[in-house]
């Protein structure tokens, strides 16, 4: 007997599946600062007021065994006056001054129908917002993501930087070999996803408008979608973090007498992307 039943109501068959099968293998989240060592903080803050956090975590690394980030130092701080701390940019300013030569790349992680995992791979221009290289794979070894970003990276590039989180696959080999190409390694700190923010966003933006709507049947499919949805997103999506703009294309917007108005000889034609699920529109002008 077979059952008909909406594409809608299969996705979120497949959903529910997924959390249950997902949620036997996932562990709990991260713990909380002991309250003995948030006491010590608030101690040594006390006690050496010319200090900064990143000052007494290296003091807790080098000195007591106890590794924490100066963002956790910080979170621990027992002055709320914004004023003691000393000044320096943040994390948000220093990618902002250097966005036009700095790239960012991360993995996200795809389910197919038989819930076989696969890591899809992107890397993009944080000043543009353009993807520079996107593929997947259901092996993300150090020596395949490297090959990945010799593929994305030209030789006669201007970046400066490469920012990507710490996971075991960012290698030390694959941060030379990042290196030997010209780019200096930014890491995130421990935990801190919002360090990577632009490329989190990326991946947030993917899900949305691309991966929540098809459930993949194997990796050649996921990489097909993928791609053509990275090429809607460089060429055909605005982006409003650029003016609004479109990462391959700056030119302005066509000039016209009246902002709401068509003139007689324009007419406007759609394509679709992903088998409709988005649209792009350009203007045509046809004969008198």
């Amino acid at each position: 007997m077979i059952t008909e039943v909406k594409p809608a109501t299969l996705i979120g068959w497949h959903r529910k599946a997924f959390q249950l099968f997902w949620k036997r293998k996932s562990k709990p989240g991260r713990p909380p600062i002991p309250l003995r060592l948030r006491q010590l903080i608030e101690k040594m803050v006390g006690e050496n007021p010319i200090w900064g956090e990143e000052r007494i975590a290296n003091e807790l690394w080098l000195k007591l065994g106890i590794r924490v980030s100066p963002r956790t130092v910080r979170a621990c701080w027992p002055i709320k006056d914004p004023g003691s701390f000393r000044q320096s940019q943040n994390w948000s300013t220093f990618v902002r001054n250097h966005a036009r030569g700095l790239l960012a790349c991360d993995f996200m992680v795809a389910v197919t129908a038989r819930f076989r995992i696969l890591y899809i791979f992107v890397v993009m221009e944080i000043g543009s917002r353009r993807i520079l290289h996107c593929n997947v794979t259901p092996y993300p070894t150090a020596e395949w993501t490297m090959q990945q970003l010799r593929e994305a990276i030209p030789s006669d590039h201007e970046y400066r930087g490469l920012i990507h989180d710490r996971h075991a696959t960012f290698s030390a080999e694959l941060d030379a070999a990042v290196a030997s190409l010209g780019l200096k390694v930014v890491k995130t700190p421990v935990r801190a996803p919002q360090a990577n923010a632009f490329c989190e966003r990326l991946i947030g933006t993917m899900r949305r408008e691309c991966l929540d709507f098809i459930i993949p049947l194997c990796l050649h499919h996921l990489r097909v979608t993928v791609r053509e949805w990275v090429s809607h997103y460089n060429r055909g999506r605005p982006h409003s973090r650029l003016g609004p703009g479109i990462p391959d294309n700056r030119s302005a917007p066509p000039h016209r007498a009246h902002r709401h108005c068509f003139e007689n000889t324009e007419r406007v034609i759609s394509t679709s992307v992903l088998g409709g699920l988005h649209h792009e529109y350009e203007l045509q002008r046809t004969a008198a």
